[in-house]
């Protein structure tokens, strides 16, 4: 009977022991999918929430809340719209660069709120954007934190806060709705690429595109 009792104990044991290894072989293999989606953003988050277990919880939460929203792409007038309403707010820099970055924070959060995405908080709006568009994502944390302390910024930093929203603004309206029946491309060439050789000639402290602005840090460039 003992020999017995210590069969069913050793058995026991075991199952305890395997099925701690796969909790561990779960959680292990969860966190590399989730360091390497999320990248810069896993750490973060991890950095935010002090600990492994409650950064990741609240990475997953984001996935099981995005897929529940109805994003859609932009209609070609709208898209139209926006367009024209990007060319005004990068012309305004020259003028008034506090303004211009302002108003580019404000016609974005319209533009996420036009294609579906909740306008709750501004850290919400973000965590949202980090499931599908973490490479922009960034930009739009690094542009807003910029645009939360403008009338401080340098006239340098407000132009990497236009740069950094350039880049989410291409990426928010470069999906083409069914309805559309201009390709992308030539969208993009049309309406997006707005050039600044006029801006830059009438004001030094004019906007460039990341690529060609060595001030900009690395963590800077789209």
């Amino acid at each position: 009977m003992e020999g017995q009792e210590v069969t069913i104990a050793i058995i026991i044991i075991v199952l305890l022991v395997g099925a701690l290894l796969a909790w561990l072989f779960i959680q292990r293999n969860r966190t590399r999918e989730l360091r390497d989606r999320y990248g810069e953003e896993y750490d973060r988050t991890l950095e935010a929430k002090g600990g492994r277990r409650s950064a990741e919880a609240d990475l997953v939460e984001r996935e099981e809340r995005v897929k529940k929203l109805e994003i859609r792409p932009l209609s070609a007038s709208e898209r139209d719209r926006f367009a024209g309403e990007w060319k005004d707010t990068k012309a305004l820099f020259v003028d008034s660069p506090v303004e211009a970055v302002s108003r580019a924070d404000r016609l974005l959060t319209d533009i996420m709120s036009t294609r579906g995405y909740p306008m709750a908080d501004f850290e919400k709006r973000h965590a949202d954007l980090t499931v599908d568009h973490g490479d922009v994502a960034k930009h739009y944390l690094a542009g807003h934190e910029i645009a939360d302390r403008s009338s401080d910024a340098t006239t340098e930093e407000l132009r990497r806060a236009i740069n950094h929203y350039e880049a989410l603004y291409g990426e928010m309206t470069s999906e083409v709705s069914d309805a559309d029946q201009r390709s992308t491309t030539e969208y993009r060439e049309q309406n997006v690429s707005v050039e600044y050789g006029d801006v830059d000639s009438r004001d030094e402290t004019a906007p460039v595109r990341p690529s060609g602005d060595p001030a900009l840090r690395d963590r800077d460039r789209v």
